[in-house]
């Protein structure tokens, strides 16, 4: 470089400003993208390699939660066949024989769990089946003498099951409350328009809140999935959810998924390893992920170039980076820009610190080990593409010949 350029800096003595802008342009048009740096701690993935972690990650069974050992256990098939309880929003149909729109109404618990019926006032009814609260109610309209004390003349039935509040806590990506079974304004108006006597919210079962919270993390204990209902929990086993996948300890058939109740805690274990079986679409696991994605890479001058939108950055879960980057339009082109470098960053969920993780694509499409360096896509995660050195090259004398271009001019104008 610096024989071809020798004759232009004999000319240029005079003008030390654009021969030292001209030598940092040529330089940092020569080097490569540095490592990034990460704590020690920051790696998730074994695939991530990061140069300062050197540690095998091994499963640990998880012990009892603390906060469960005051607690009653019982075992899950019980609790998955204890009678659906009633929660705030629920509907329900009372049918009084001979009455017409004096009692016989629609009814709704109220968000204090309260049932008000006409003539008995209110009735505590979230946390209880329909059938006792069907039970109570007779009685005290017998006892206020507003019915006979005639069997069968009286019918309490839910119309329909509105979703119920419940905490999932653990190793899934979003913990916290969530509402699950909820249902969209036109579903609800279709039920009220069309009646029944009876329904099922299959929204609020274990599995569905689970993937409302953002789905199992990869490092969840699937076997050791902890429902607390009031003063009792239930170990319940979700591995039959992966039966016949390659790798899984699943035995296959369907997992106990019972119906929740308003109030119950969903507890989630880590393992406190990385288990790549967990990472694909599953009852318990998010079907898909948002990734955001940067490609200014020539000849992309914006994303939009990059044919990046919501469809390329929505992708399945179990995607790895070599697969977003395609996505990204990162992959492929002349040989001169071929050699592109890319990040992935990204953030380990167990103890949140970011890494970010640099791989010489060519290397991923061409390498034989590419799966032991290829991580997997995480929600949220970010990716971008970086000029090859070449082209970066390229645009360092294109910055130079910009600056050079008119100091020769003006030099040659000279009398």
């Amino acid at each position: 470089m610096s024989q071809m350029l020798r004759p232009t800096l004999t000319r240029l003595k005079g003008s030390p400003r654009i021969v030292a802008m001209m030598v940092l342009a040529l330089t940092s048009g020569c080097a490569t993208m540095p490592t990034p740096r990460n704590v020690a701690s920051a790696q998730y993935q074994p695939t991530q390699r990061l140069e300062e972690t050197a540690r095998a990650e091994r499963c640990l069974t998880p012990q009892l939660p603390a906060a469960l050992g005051a607690l009653a256990a019982e075992p899950a098939e019980a609790l998955a066949a204890f009678p659906d309880v009633m929660g705030p929003g629920d509907r329900l149909r009372l049918d009084v024989s001979g009455d017409k729109d004096v009692l016989s109404h629609d009814y709704v618990i109220a968000a204090n769990g309260s049932l008000t019926i006409n003539g008995i006032g209110a009735i505590a009814a979230a946390g209880r089946s329909s059938g006792a609260v069907s039970e109570e109610v007779r009685s005290r309209l017998v006892a206020a003498g507003l019915i006979r004390d005639i069997a069968n003349n009286l019918r309490l039935v839910p119309t329909e099951r509105a979703g119920v509040s419940v905490s999932v806590e653990g190793a899934v990506f979003e913990p916290g409350v969530i509402v699950a079974g909820e249902r969209a304004t036109d579903a609800r108006a279709t039920t009220v328009a069309n009646p029944a006597l009876g329904d099922f919210n299959n929204g609020r079962s274990l599995a569905t809140a689970i993937r409302a919270a953002g789905g199992l993390r990869p490092d969840a204990a699937l076997d050791a999935v902890y429902l607390v209902r009031g003063d009792r929990y239930a170990r319940i086993d979700l591995s039959p959810v992966l039966g016949g996948v390659e790798g899984s300890d699943g035995t296959g058939g369907l997992p106990v998924d019972p119906q929740l109740a308003r109030g119950d805690r969903i507890i989630i274990p880590s393992k406190g390893c990385f288990q790549q079986k967990l990472v694909r679409p599953s009852p318990v696991t998010a079907p898909g992920i948002r990734v955001y994605m940067s490609n200014l890479s020539r000849p992309a001058a914006s994303n939009a170039a990059s044919a990046i939108g919501r469809d390329a950055t929505s992708l399945p879960y179990g995607t790895r980076f070599l697969q977003g980057l395609i996505a990204a339009n990162c992959v492929g082109g002349s040989a001169l820009n071929a050699g592109r470098s890319a990040v992935l960053i990204s953030r380990n969920p167990v103890n949140g610190h970011s890494v970010v993780i640099a791989r010489k694509v060519e290397a991923l499409v061409r390498d034989a080990d590419r799966d032991e360096v290829d991580p997997y896509l995480m929600p949220g995660d970010a990716i971008a593409c970086y000029d090859s050195t070449a082209m970066t090259f390229v645009d360092a004398v294109g910055v130079v010949g910009s600056l050079l271009g008119p100091a020769v001019l003006a030099k040659n104008l000279k009398p």
